[in-house]
Parts: structure tokens; C-alpha cells; sequence
């Protein structure tokens, strides 16, 4: 199976569900700019529920500029606010520790692009679960990609509510730290995945 995803911020672990079931996977770097979507944004479970981190981007000057070209702005401080909410919510987990020195860089040093971004700190994710699926991008923008790939472009999203899956990920209840205070949060950022599990966050995902 080959599948064809948007880039994301650190995405929910559905996205890396559907990227390592596939043989093969692209990453579209051609499709127009879409706000309020996992492209710049990603959820994380912090002591007082649900928590959206979203990476501001430079206004574009046109609707119609490929998401390739999307610049990341250093608006607000953002790099500092993500990295203390990422401490804040996930100090206490039994694997944070053992990957902060990994994740730090990625808000000490400033990317550039938005894509260029969330490309390293996926390839920093699978690296860190000892996986390593084929990932390329896009050559070309195809509203219909081949029948041979399956389109996930626009279905991994917010808008579809928490934990609800569009593609064949099952969910299954694995520990996090806040759970006995605020239950458990489905579908959330694959960092919650790998900082509450290590190692075994490969066993969850992909199988």
C-alpha cells in the first residue's frame, strides 16, 4: 500500500499509523496552505486536558502559494511557550527524560520552512522507534492521486473530532501519566505515545 499525507507538526499517532502500514509514503508539498489543520498544529495531554501547540507561519502573499514555501514565524516566542509546554505536560512520564536532549534542538534552532520542520522532527520520531519507512515527497500536485495510493491528505484533521479515526487505526488505551485525573485522551500527538511508552511505542503503532 502506498499513502499520500499532508506534512504535520508533530501529528497524532494515526498519521504514523497509516505511515508505517504503508510500503510507501508522500508527503504532498504542493497543495495550497490550509489553516487550523495538523500542518502547524498538534494536540498534547497536559495536567488540565487537551492542550494545542501551533507553530505560527508568515502570512502568505497570495491564497494559492504551495505549502512548501510556507515560512515559519518567530512570532511570540513560540519555540520557548512549545518547549515548557511539552516539560510542563510530559516532566513526570518514565521516557521524557530519556528523549529531551533529542527534541530540545528543534525549538533552540530556528528552521526556516514549515515543512523542512515537521520533516526532521518526524524523521527524529521514527528514528527514535527504531523505524524507517520510505517517505518522499510529492513531485506534483494531483487532486486524485493514483488508485493505487491512498489519500490522506485532508482526512487526518482536527475538524474530525478527538480520537475519531478515518482510516483503519484501531485505538487502544495505553498509559499516560495525567489518566487517573482526566481519563484517557485518544489519538493525541505520537510525542505523548513515545514519552509514556519509550521503546514499546513501536508495538502500537503500525501493526
Amino acid at each position: 500500500m502506498r499513502v499520500c499525507l499532508s506534512t504535520a507538526y508533530l501529528p497524532p499517532i494515526e498519521y504514523f499509523d497509516c505511515l508505517l502500514k504503508s510500503d510507501e509514503a508522500f508527503v504532498e508539498q504542493y497543495e495550497h496552505y490550509q489553516k487550523q489543520t495538523y500542518r502547524n498544529r498538534c494536540t498534547i495531554a497536559s495536567s488540565e486536558g487537551r492542550q494545542d501547540l501551533t507553530i505560527p507561519v508568515v502570512k502568505p502573499d497570495t491564497p494559492d502559494i504551495p505549502i512548501k514555501d510556507i515560512r515559519i514565524s518567530n512570532h511570540g516566542n513560540w519555540r520557548h511557550l512549545h518547549w515548557n509546554a511539552l516539560c510542563s505536560a510530559y516532566n513526570h512520564t518514565p521516557y521524557f527524560e530519556y528523549y529531551r536532549d533529542d527534541f530540545l534542538p528543534f525549538y533552540e534552532k530556528k528552521w526556516d520552512f514549515l515543512i523542512d520542520y515537521n520533516e526532521e522532527l518526524i524523521a527524529l520520531v521514527c528514528s527514535l522507534m527504531n523505524v524507517f519507512p520510505r517517505i518522499s515527497r510529492t513531485s506534483v500536485y494531483e487532486k486524485v492521486v493514483p488508485a493505487d495510493c491512498v489519500d490522506m491528505r485532508t482526512l487526518i484533521c482536527p475538524k474530525n473530532g478527538p480520537g475519531k479515526s478515518v482510516s483503519s487505526f484501531e485505538v487502544k488505551p495505553y498509559y499516560q501519566v495525567f489518566a487517573d485525573k482526566n481519563g484517557f485522551f485518544e489519538n493525541l500527538s505520537v510525542v505523548d505515545l513515545l514519552f509514556n511508552m519509550g521503546p514499546e511505542s513501536v508495538f502500537y503503532v503500525g501493526l
